[in-house]
């Protein structure tokens, strides 16, 4: 074959891909329009389910999500109604068949004062709104027609706060083993928060970075999407954790894409804090089973001023084979900017040794 008769394939094949994934969109949303009309007809009561937001002076950001009320999520949704995390735990996979509400209005009030705003085609409420509160936490109301009100809270971070923790969830403090397809099946899908296991050391670790920095905004990111937000806060109040903000993405396919980029959405949204809050630098903590140390080195490079440390926790040599892990060289602390820390131990325990031995707890 010619060289332009290979351009030529290629480009096809590219069309065809591109048709592909914008056909598996769009019948995807046909299903879901179909559930919802159907849940509309059993008249199904509309839940929000809140997440915890942050802010700064002048502003809030408030994350939730808005889905009908299932026979399969009662008590479920009766635990979110009253605010507990101690609830018994439904399967990883009922999360992904609950009905979301596209585009809910939904009404927030914080402080005595309300606005109105609207969730985004998957039921994610995700806005920042102009108000002005005192540093410290706040109380948030969120309502929807026809539902019952949903309480959660935003943080405002105090200005002259200096210290802000961001923390990678998967294989950093809970062992989920999500490169693995089966495994990353079966652990999102089907096993509960009871069945996952907290990575040793780190929520000791974590709960004496919140002892030093007290007034430190704690941010939990992940690839994950926000179907599992309510596993995951169980997950971590239950090894004790702090509270803090979780930041996920969306679930399924977009018109260009099958999978949306968990790459992407990491780097974004570092981007995003380091335009938030131009005055922390963040401690960030990872793992080297994906690609969080390309995603830390590189916000390090461009944010220098923004990162204060970067820990890293190793996976194990069998955890490194079985996920498909980069395999560093030594020379990757020379990679990070000047200014930045680079530590790695194989739990939260070596890290907390290293943290202590640079002054930062």
């Amino acid at each position: 074959m010619s060289t332009s008769g290979a351009h030529e394939f290629m480009n096809i094949a590219r069309e065809a891909a591109g048709e592909a994934v914008n056909m598996g969109f769009r019948i995807g949303n046909r299903i879901h329009a179909r559930r919802e009309r159907r849940a509309e007809r059993n008249q199904l009561e509309p839940v929000i389910v809140p997440s915890v937001g942050y802010g700064s002076e002048g502003w809030v950001r408030v994350l939730g999500r808005v889905l009908y009320k299932t026979d399969l999520f009662e008590e479920f949704f009766d635990s979110v109604e009253k605010d507990d995390p101690a609830v018994e735990p439904v399967r990883g996979w009922r999360s992904f068949t609950s009905v979301a509400i596209s585009y809910a209005k939904i009404t927030v009030e914080i402080a005595g004062v309300t606005h109105d705003v609207q969730a985004d085609r998957g039921g994610v409420v995700d806005v920042r709104l102009e108000q002005q509160l005192e540093p410290g936490m706040h109380n948030v109301t969120m309502r929807t027609d026809g539902g019952h009100p949903a309480k959660t809270s935003v943080y405002i971070v105090p200005k002259d706060q200096q210290i802000g923790i961001i923390c990678d969830v998967d294989d950093t403090v809970m062992n989920t083993a999500l490169p693995r397809p089966l495994l990353a099946a079966w652990n999102s899908f089907v096993l509960n928060e009871h069945a996952r296991s907290a990575t040793p050391g780190m929520a000791v670790m974590m709960d004496r970075l919140h002892c030093t920095y007290p007034s430190a905004p704690f941010m939990y990111l992940s690839t994950g999407a926000w179907n599992v937000a309510p596993t995951l806060r169980r997950f971590l109040h239950r090894n004790g954790y702090p509270k803090g903000t979780f930041l996920l993405t969306d679930w399924g396919p977009t018109p260009d894409r099958w999978f949306r980029s968990g790459q992407q959405h990491k780097v974004s949204t570092l981007k995003r804090l380091a335009a938030e809050f131009p005055h922390i630098t963040w401690i960030l903590i990872g793992d080297d089973g994906q690609h969080d140390p390309e995603i830390y080195n590189g916000f390090a490079v461009r944010y220098p001023h923004n990162v204060k440390a970067i820990l890293i926790r190793n996976l194990t040599f069998g955890e490194s084979v079985l996920s498909s892990g980069r395999v560093w060289g030594d020379n990757r602390a020379q990679e990070i900017t000047k200014g930045a820390l680079w530590l790695e131990g194989n739990d939260g325990t070596a890290l907390y040794e290293q943290l202590k031995e640079r002054g930062l707890v």
